[in-house]
């Protein structure tokens, strides 16, 4: 039995050595370090490096979107800024040879197989698919709180499980950091495209702020359909392959994963069929309004299950529900109407086909874009206007409220057509919601028109949909790092 247990720890020591090449060559492996960085390298980098609060880093987000590769551009940053390679200590929870072994073991097991043992100070224990250990998140907790001068950081890809034991266990011990999706100008700034960009001062409220324009938007709009296709998981990107069969790679590794494992694993789910069902239901409708009746109806699923598998694919990053404020940004007391975005157009693609130009759904897609590259911000409430007063109707796409005063602090209008920039008028509703609400200005996307519209004592700025993705998308992650 001893004899069976050493041969175990040197397999295990070997499988380590394998996985942290650094300790030997104090570089990590040469492919991933071609590979471009994602633009959420710098804000993950700042929690991992944060000593001043001890906590542990939940790192998650919906599969395929890069977290073990963000891992290790972590690290090589790490190693570059002085970090010595034997204190940076990275595991796979997933390899078989793993397996019912405790996170302080292998960090043991770990640090007594190197020549030098590394102290407690300026130690990196990265524990990656952490989700395939039970009770991970007693056991983070507790190197947490033992070993004081360790940084410990987690990853997996249920993300919808972590998020839950991370809330439940964590409080005040973990920090959880969410890797979405591509922003559009992540997906620009891949292809090594960013020449298309150039910076531009706009009028906005009255004053010039920071933007963006491009030397060719007729190409950058082809960008932004193929980014609305494929655009949202990097392996996607730079996959022709992937491309021409989007549905086999993306529904497989993504959306049955998901459906099929984690949240029935999670929740017990029994009839995972329904909940497929409700979630295609939903996708091929992204951005319009929902409610849990007509749902019902339309789906043959009961309202109470519906609610409670919305929550599900809310939890696990698919989708994002918008809530319904009134003509004044009075929210609803009593919630019938909600607003259902995916939180990635590609989605869409992967479960029915890709789209083109000419498509009647490229707009609710667009819109869907759009609101993907903001779901992701904290420092405000997203919300959307419906309402009926009378023989009065409106609705108003996106909404911000700010947090302190719950007042509205913008207005966007989304729109995949110039139509509106020649005749600014016929966006009545928006009118609406300005003058109830007071306020001054409000953004309106376009296909392919830029400018200002003053009309009376308010003022609105029309930017095309695909530099107001970029636009987005380059303000979240610039959120983020602050």
């Amino acid at each position: 039995m001893k004899i069976e247990q050493k041969e175990l720890e040197r397999q295990v020591v070997e499988r380590m050595r394998m996985d942290n090449p650094w300790w030997t060559t104090g570089i990590i492996p040469p492919d991933i370090h071609q590979m471009r960085r994602r633009l959420y390298l710098d804000s993950f980098y700042a929690k991992v490096k944060e000593s001043k609060v001890r906590r542990g880093i939940v790192l998650m987000g919906p599969r395929r979107v890069g977290k073990t590769i963000l891992i290790y551009h972590t690290i090589e940053r790490l190693l570059s800024d002085g970090v010595k390679p034997q204190n940076i200590i990275y595991l796979s929870i997933d390899t078989p040879i793993y397996n019912g072994m405790a996170l302080e073991m292998l960090m043991n097991i770990a640090k007594q197989s190197l020549q030098k043992v590394p102290t407690d100070e300026d130690l990196y224990v990265f524990y990656d698919e952490v989700q395939y250990l039970k009770d991970w998140e007693i056991h983070l907790k507790s190197l947490v709180d033992t070993y004081r001068f360790t940084r410990f950081i987690v990853s997996g890809s249920a993300a919808a499980a972590l998020k839950m034991k991370s809330n439940e266990s964590g409080a005040g011990r973990f920090h959880d950091f969410t890797l979405p999706p591509l922003t559009f100008n992540e997906y620009i700034h891949l292809q090594d495209l960013n020449n298309l960009i150039v910076p531009k001062k706009i009028e906005w409220n009255h004053q010039e702020i920071d933007a963006f324009d491009t030397i060719d938007l007729p190409k950058l709009n082809q960008y932004f359909i193929q980014y609305i296709n494929f655009g949202g998981y990097p392996e996607v990107v730079f996959s022709k392959e992937i491309q021409q069969d989007p549905g086999r790679y993306m529904r497989r590794d993504i959306v049955d994963k998901v459906m099929l494992k984690d949240l029935p694993g999670l929740y017990g789910i029994s009839d995972t069929q329904e909940l497929y069902r409700l979630f295609i239901h939903i996708a091929y409708r992204s951005g319009c309004e929902f409610s849990y009746e007509e749902m019902s109806q339309e789906s043959g699923i009961r309202k109470g299950d519906i609610r409670k598998y919305i929550s599900y694919l809310e939890s696990a990053f698919l989708i994002k529900v918008i809530h319904r404020i009134d003509a004044n940004a009075k929210r609803m007391q009593r919630i019938t109407q909600f607003k259902i975005y995916l939180t990635n157009p590609s989605l869409r693609c992967a479960l029915f086909s890709p789209l083109t130009e000419t498509d009647k759904a490229l707009g609710s897609m667009v819109e869907t874009a759009l609101f993907a590259q903001r779901i992701q911000r904290d420092d405000e409430e997203i919300f959307y206007a419906n309402w009926k007063m009378g023989r009065a109707n409106g609705e108003v796409d996106m909404i911000g409220l700010d947090r302190r005063n719950q007042k509205p602090s913008w207005a966007v209008e989304m729109k995949w057509s110039d139509r509106y920039f020649d005749a600014p008028g016929e966006l009545k509703s928006l009118l609406a919601f300005m003058d109830k609400n007071h306020l001054p200005a409000a953004i309106v996307s376009s296909r392919t028109k830029y400018g200002t519209k003053n009309l009376e004592n308010v003022s609105m700025t029309f930017i095309p949909s695909a530099l107001y993705a970029y636009l987005l998308g380059h303000n979240t992650i610039e959120q983020r790092k602050k």
